[in-house]
């Protein structure tokens, strides 16, 4: 049977032609779609999985209401707009591409420092008003500037790596330990990092420690002349705060690519605090939108969506257990996703003893609320089908597949 698979928000189309190449049924839409209209769409074509990018939610409704669904490709690095949680207790498989985009990001974020040191999008902006402004008063090379890093992860290193290169002196914050690259030094507090740094960039997840940790007193122990940088998430930065605290030239400046609230879709009407302020750049959240970012997320992404159909590999699972599979060895290869229970093998090599069936491959996994487990078989297909069967009339059973060789 084909692997039916439904990308939505103009998921590039590397992904979609792997996909299509691997023999799979490939709908494409370059809209994100409605909670209502997702759910119709999967039931009514038994959509095996659903792609998309940061607009469209994958909330708890839909996990619950989406029988056929087995996996979820967030084409993008986050996965906050995935209920992860409702998805791991319905066995439902998420892959994102953590690593695809971040010198996109970097990039962005050094070109945005750099903008803001020579104030260029706000002199700019008064040439394309006619008027002509040119001065070097207020304007600074970032050589031998401080650039404080919060949140020391894939795109904050590569930052820090670039930062040097012009010269800076990078410092980070991370609340785990992490190794420094190059000449980076580590900041005891976030406190002394804010207070020492010329440029300040934010790279942290969004949850709840993250949630609005720059606000006004954050911003009140930055340098008057320090700017501030955010690509990581929107509710990360209190952007009232952050408006007053420009407005008030508590801070010299800030570059914002993400929002607490962004339009669904492109057009006008959007509204933020920031608008209209001196050397403040935003952008519509485009980290990550390059050419080069979305090929390499397309890629990724997919090719992980394939193998988790086509061997049961999880190795790039959010919510999974992260499981390297090999080539099946043998007719089958079972995946019984199930309760994170005591008994569970045992229960389920007894059936298979009982049928007489040999195991010539056998991998068990647990993480939080579910267990994993991939065995591979050689029988013919009437024991295949009554396996199936009885395996199906468990309790502790979430969900099966068997995969044929």
């Amino acid at each position: 049977m084909k692997i039916k698979y439904l990308l939505l928000e103009g998921i590039h189309h590397l992904g979609s032609d792997f996909l299509k190449e691997k023999n799979a049924h490939v709908e494409e839409s370059l809209e994100s779609y409605s909670k209502e209209n997702i759910i119709e769409k999967i039931n009514s074509e038994k959509i095996d999985a659903i792609g998309i990018r940061s607009k469209t939610n994958i909330t708890k409704e839909i996990v619950e209401n989406a029988d056929s669904l087995s996996a979820v490709g967030a084409f993008c690095i986050g996965t906050n707009q995935i209920d992860l949680e409702s998805c791991q207790k319905k066995g439902i498989v998420v892959f994102n591409a953590p690593y695809s985009n971040t010198r996109s990001v970097a990039e962005l974020v050094i070109s945005e420092m750099i903008a803001l040191s020579r104030k260029t999008f706000y002199l700019s902006s008064l040439l394309h008003q006619g008027v002509w402004q040119k001065k070097a008063q207020g304007s600074f090379e970032v050589r031998n500037k401080r650039l404080g890093i919060i949140g020391y992860g894939h795109i904050g290193t590569q930052v820090g790596l670039l930062a040097e290169s012009l010269g800076m002196d990078v410092v980070y914050y991370d609340v785990t330990t992490k190794l420094p690259l190059g000449t980076s030094s580590v900041c005891p507090s976030l406190k002394d990092l804010l207070s020492t740094s010329d440029f300040v960039t934010l790279h942290v997840p969004e949850n709840k420690e993250t949630k609005g940790m720059i606000g006004e007193k954050e911003l009140g122990f930055m340098k008057s002349s320090a700017c501030l940088i955010n690509a990581s998430r929107g509710s990360v930065v209190n952007i009232k705060a952050l408006a007053e605290a420009i407005k008030n030239k508590k801070i010299a400046g800030a570059a914002i690519d993400v929002f607490p609230t962004e339009p669904r879709k492109n057009g006008p009407n959007f509204e933020s605090e920031l608008l209209g302020l001196e050397n403040v750049i935003l952008t519509p959240h485009i980290g990550g939108s390059t050419e080069e970012a979305q090929k390499n997320i397309g890629s990724e992404v997919s090719l992980s969506l394939y193998k988790y159909f086509a061997l049961g590999d999880t190795a790039g699972a959010v919510n999974f257990p992260k499981v390297i599979a090999p080539p099946i060895n043998g007719d089958y290869r079972l995946v019984h996703i199930h309760k994170n229970e005591p008994g569970v093998l045992a229960e389920v090599n007894s059936l298979i003893s009982e049928l007489g069936i040999n195991i010539n491959y056998q991998s068990l996994s647990t993480k939080e609320s579910i267990g994993y487990l991939l065995m591979d078989f050689e029988m013919d297909e009437a024991k295949s089908t009554e396996l199936s069967t009885r395996l199906k009339m468990s309790d502790k059973l979430i969900k099966l597949r068997v995969i044929s060789n």
